[in-house]
């Protein structure tokens, strides 16, 4: 299968369940309520078929407006969402998934994330249970984790029998997560990066507004280039209209192995976010 649109076509990845997630997708992390809709809808209009949200982000209802208007059939576009730290444990996952849903205005999702692994509280065996149970249910295609360590992972493979299909963490040119990479290609779980621009702190590094230069794309494009040729699923964000069609076209060029390594040689461990085996916000015990 592949996501065609007017403009590109977008690479399939091959989850370990047998289905399928465009290798580009537009996130709508810190994108407000009020945007959603909009930003959503200008997306689509381009070209994106993955739609990435989460609870937490108080924009599902305007993410799930601009997918159930957008004309699109719905098996045409990818939808991911979260299910935040305050709701993890079996019986409030379901209750939470069920608000997600509603809020989004949707039958189904395909693609289910524990947001944090909050592995001080113990939860998340349970959480990814209940994520089975509605799998089976087939009210969620596919299931997975976001920002989960190795240690947690292998802990979840262990107690429940089941490899999710995503980590979606952190990752761009100053934190590029090998280690954990090779873990997830070893176990097939397929890399997602988010923040992977790094919210803007990479695009004015020399070596890549060289790399930008030498192959006459912007930074940004340059950037998601590189997270496409590591094989890795990405989720750009923007609430400008020319910076989501500017993030969607990459397909039109490559990297050279030598520009690829410059880029990843910049890769110094350096977070944006919080470190997950320390993050609880949110948490209710």
């Amino acid at each position: 299968m592949t996501f065609r649109s007017e403009t590109s076509t977008v690479p399939p990845i091959v989850l370990n369940d047998g289905n399928v997630i465009p290798q580009l997708g537009f996130g709508v992390f810190q994108v407000p309520a009020d945007d959603a809709f909009p930003a959503v809808t200008t997306a689509l209009e381009v070209g994106y078929r993955s739609i990435d949200t989460a609870a937490i982000y108080g924009n599902e209802e305007g993410t799930g407006r601009a997918i159930r208007q957008s004309g699109l059939p719905r098996d045409e576009i990818y939808v991911t969402t979260k299910l935040w730290n305050s709701e993890q444990g079996y019986d409030a996952t379901l209750r939470a998934f069920d608000a997600s849903l509603a809020r989004l205005g949707l039958d189904y999702l395909d693609l289910y994330l524990i947001h944090w692994p909050v592995a001080a509280a113990g939860r998340f065996i349970d959480t990814f249970r209940a994520f089975q149970t509605l799998k089976s249910q087939g009210r969620v295609r596919s299931i997975g984790v976001s920002n989960f360590t190795v240690a947690n992972l292998q802990r979840l493979i262990a107690e429940t029998g089941e490899i999710p299909v995503v980590n979606q963490v952190e990752l761009h040119p100053r934190l590029a997560q090998r280690e954990l990479r090779e873990f997830h290609a070893a176990n097939a779980i397929a890399t997602e990066a988010w923040s992977p621009l790094g919210q803007g702190t990479v695009l004015g590094d020399r070596t890549i507004t060289a790399v930008a230069a030498e192959v006459g794309r912007t930074p940004a494009q340059v950037i998601i280039r590189w997270h496409l040729q590591l094989g890795n699923i990405v989720i750009p964000k923007s609430v400008t209209p020319s910076r989501i069609a500017e993030n969607f076209d990459v397909f039109g060029f490559e990297l050279t192995p030598a520009q690829m390594n410059a880029i990843t040689a910049l890769d110094s461990g350096s977070r944006i976010g919080p470190d997950p085996d320390e993050f609880t916000f949110g948490l209710i015990d």
